[in-house]
């Protein structure tokens, strides 16, 4: 068992501060994971001892600044579905938490202060049964029991012990904070038994270190040179972040424009893509199937899984960023437009409700094509608009989305637990 273990990390001196444990599902490419990254550096900066385990990291697949830390893996060889189309997902991802945390608690042989887990809570009572009992506290991105569909009497069969056990380990944390006041609102409204809970609300923030120092690189090699108005969507290749509406936006669009500005139009759909995982592999494919039957092949260039320098080049480059899911948790991605003076388009629902100003940093809509195309079109007959609106939300995230407000908030959340 132990020679399925890997230490992926690079070996640092503890230093005099708290020691932190992060414990994480998957350390990938999505918002969550740079999140956790965020978090970890933060920590680190302030002189805390830091240490991420996970049970798959691969180097080649995430964030460059995880080769910053020390990354532990341990329990890849569990299963993360019991099938095909990624059946038992959720309850492999349990699984392979509690095995995580039995191992760092008892074979590890690590010493720690605090435990910071997000995303499955199934681990919190390992660590509540320790010997030495530990701090913990959990990051809720979103509570996971509305992020599946019921569908079907064996699906919410399934589906009930695994709720359960969800709201009941998550009320075992001793401090609980939320990514956005819309997610603590749909926490209280969710977890009934934990409704005496009031959640703190730590946004997420900006590494910008690696925005400010990148050089952005050219994009001849995604987009045709005559191509003036570039639209960038950006999300994994997941059905619930809804990449259609920027395809069909996109056709709205060119209903709207003469045959002279369609031609100079171009979108960019950019997105973590893993092959493990089938979703990824099919979504894809459907989305390629639809720029096919609605004749966008000139105008659509798809990029799956790049670098976090090709990202900020992306976002160097574009008009416009689209950001098309509802009910969005908080979202990452509009934070990195507006730093690199990029507006964006987003639905009026979610964490996009608390980061963008609508009209002044881009626009909120509907989550319809004719909303969005009408937002699109604004940025081609007066493309003054991506100056005055990138300037206006590099402003705001400076101001409310700080790297020194989020390392302060959670340096204060660890500290006082560990006295």
């Amino acid at each position: 068992m132990a020679a399925a273990e890997r230490d992926l990390g690079r070996d640092r001196d503890p230093g005099p501060g708290r020691s932190v444990l992060f414990l994480h599902p998957d350390l990938g490419v999505g918002g969550a994971e740079r999140l956790v990254l965020d978090a970890a550096l933060a920590l680190q900066a302030r002189g805390c001892h830091v240490q991420i385990w996970t049970a798959h990291y691969d180097p080649g697949h995430c964030f460059a600044e995880s080769r910053e830390l020390r990354v532990r893996c341990a329990g890849d060889w569990l299963p993360r579905s019991l099938g095909w189309g990624g059946r038992g997902a959720a309850l492999c991802a349990y699984v392979r938490m509690i095995y995580l945390a039995l191992y760092v608690l008892f074979l590890s042989g690590e010493e720690f202060d605090v435990v910071v887990c997000d995303q499955v809570s199934a681990c919190i009572p390992v660590f509540r049964l320790a010997r030495r009992r530990k701090k913990i506290l959990f990051y809720c991105h979103f509570p996971d029991l509305l992020l599946t569909r019921r569908d079907s009497l064996l699906k919410r069969l399934y589906r009930a012990p695994i709720d359960w056990v969800e709201e009941h380990t998550t009320g075992m944390a001793d401090c609980i904070v939320v990514n956005s006041r819309f997610t603590a609102g749909v926490f209280k409204d969710t977890f009934k038994s934990l409704s005496y809970i009031d959640p703190d609300v730590l946004y997420p923030s900006l590494n910008v270190a690696s925005f400010d120092t990148a050089v952005p690189e050219k994009l001849d090699d995604l987009v045709p040179k005559e191509k003036e108005f570039l639209f960038l969507s950006i999300n994994r290749y997941e059905r619930k972040k809804n990449l259609p509406l920027a395809l069909e936006a996109l056709v709205e669009l060119r209903g709207r424009l003469t045959s002279q500005d369609w031609d100079r139009v171009h979108l960019i759909v950019a997105g973590g893509y893993d092959e493990r995982v089938s979703e990824n592999v099919e979504h894809y494919q459907e989305l390629k199937n639809m720029v096919q039957q609605s004749g966008l092949g000139q105008n659509v260039t798809f990029l799956r899984s790049f670098s976090d320098k090709r990202k900020i080049s992306l976002l160097h480059g574009c008009t416009c960023v689209l950001y098309t899911p509802s009910h969005e948790h908080f979202g990452i991605v509009p934070l990195e437009a507006m730093y690199m003076r990029c507006p964006v388009i987003a639905v009026n629902s979610g964490g996009p409700l608390e980061s963008i100003v609508h009209g002044c940093t881009g626009f909120l809509c509907e989550p319809d094509p004719v909303h969005f195309s009408e937002a699109m079109e604004k940025f081609i007959h007066n493309p003054s608009l991506k100056t005055t609106m990138g300037m206006a939300g590099r402003a705001r995230v400076k101001e409310k989305f700080s790297s020194e407000a989020f390392t302060e908030q959670l340096y204060q959340y660890v500290t006082k637990l560990v006295e």
